[in-house]
């Protein structure tokens, strides 16, 4: 294989939601009170909805700018590539970067839609409705075979949550965006087993993915509210190893064998000593625990419920037998600032060739995982051979994806205090 013959799907990126997203699905009844894009004196523009404003639209949004304009920025929508918020233009810069398909996370109302709980139910519930109606009908359907559908949560409502998971399965939807810790939302903890049993009952009848994202719960890994923002970036895949632990020792992974989740955004570096971490603790003290997994290792376990995705990753991609080939699965990233875009193909073919990866594992990672897992087929929309990196880039020849200053704002540093606003904004976290 060459690099330009691998094929990639990403199962990790990012949509900053347009302004008029919700004028095709929300009842007109409710358009008035619904969140609305507002353009400021000061050139920013922020979503904002009755008492909330969301103070960035546009989140780390930085693909195509330098490396000195990363952080909180960008503020309008006049500073960010408009692959971000159009899906025809994503699919121009997917193409330009050779990549085939990806899965988009939400943005402004949180990665689990905690923005959209009010105190009116049915307000509420016809918010989310029609976020997901937007995202699989416009987003996703603009483009065949390009976008995994991925649908919000009723977090607040564990019942209306699993009639929802119901709803959107019927239009082909295998991806359920979650936070990785209800109990920092207010909401019981997973090892609340009747409170989300119907969501567990309705993930597993509809056989949907559990996609738990670091800083879903609006609350990161953080020594003090001084540090530096580098100890918060080097410190955000542990949001996903208190997940993954706080998950696998929970009631549901024994009592629902068919649960499936994946730890997005977390990288995979960890997990190996997470295995052996787990193993031993089962080890020397389930006997007083009484931690029981049927027989089986909780390292088995893991590898029955969880996928696991990386960005580059070399020390991951070296371990990969200890994790598991058949749960690995790469991620862009796009538009944030940990993304390898447009040079993914690149620089994950430099770690796969450093570290002697065979063409069959190459596929596994790059894109049989997540087609299995989400029951994904882009095949039957874009012949293989126009799906690889070389044929699509080919395919875009000419799109520009040059690196350009966008930033029209003083730069002033970025603070932890700054990011924790905007995280608390669209997931109504608790200190």
């Amino acid at each position: 294989m060459r690099m330009d013959d691998m094929i990639l799907i990403s199962v990790d990126d990012h949509i900053v939601e347009p302004p008029d997203m919700f004028r095709n699905h929300l009842p007109a009844k409710y358009l008035d009170d619904a969140p609305r894009l507002v353009h400021n004196p000061d050139g920013s523009d922020t979503w904002q909805f009755r008492d909330v404003v969301i103070p960035n639209v546009a989140l780390n949004a930085v693909a195509g700018r330098p490396k000195e304009e990363y952080g909180l920025e960008p503020q309008g929508l006049d500073e960010i590539r408009p692959g971000c918020y159009d899906p025809n233009e994503r699919v121009k810069d997917m193409s330009a970067g050779g990549v085939l398909a990806t899965l988009n996370f939400p943005s402004f109302p949180g990665f689990a839609g905690r923005l959209f709980a009010t105190e009116d139910h049915e307000f509420s519930l016809a918010l989310v409705r029609a976020y997901n109606d937007w995202h699989i009908d416009e987003w996703c359907a603009s483009n065949p075979g390009r976008f995994i559908p991925m649908a919000l949560p009723v977090i607040w409502d564990p019942v209306a949550c699993a009639a929802e998971i119901r709803r959107v399965s019927e239009k082909g939807v295998h991806a359920l965006t979650f936070t990785e810790n209800p109990a920092t939302m207010g909401y019981p903890s997973f090892h609340d087993l009747e409170y989300w049993k119907p969501v567990w009952e309705a993930l597993c009848d509809c056989d949907m993915v559990l996609n738990v994202h670091i800083g879903s719960s609006g609350k990161l890994a953080i020594t003090a509210p001084d540090a530096p923002m580098d100890v918060m970036i080097t410190l955000q895949p542990m949001n996903i190893v208190q997940a993954a632990a706080d998950l696998l020792w929970s009631a549901p992974i024994k009592r629902y064998p068919d649960l499936k989740i994946c730890l997005s955004e977390g990288g995979t570096g960890w997990i190996p000593y997470f295995l052996e971490r787990v193993d031993r603790t089962f080890d020397m003290h389930s006997t007083w625990t009484h931690q029981d997994f049927g027989g089986k290792l909780p390292s088995e376990v893991f590898r029955e419920h969880f996928l696991t995705c990386f960005i580059s990753d070399p020390v991951g991609v070296r371990n990969r037998h200890a994790i598991g080939i058949d749960n690995i699965c790469w991620e862009m990233d796009y538009p944030h600032s940990d993304s390898m875009w447009p040079n993914a193909p690149e620089e994950l073919w430099a770690v796969f060739t450093e570290n002697g990866v065979t063409d069959e594992e190459i596929n596994k990672i790059t894109h049989e995982n997540a087609m299995r897992w989400y029951h994904f087929d882009p095949f039957r929309h874009i012949p293989r051979e126009q799906a690889t990196v070389g044929a699509l880039r080919k395919s875009v020849e000419g799109h520009d994806v040059s690196i350009r200053a966008l930033s029209k704002k003083d730069r002033t540093g970025a603070s932890f205090a700054d990011f924790q606003a905007n995280a608390k904004a669209v997931t109504g976290a608790r200190d």
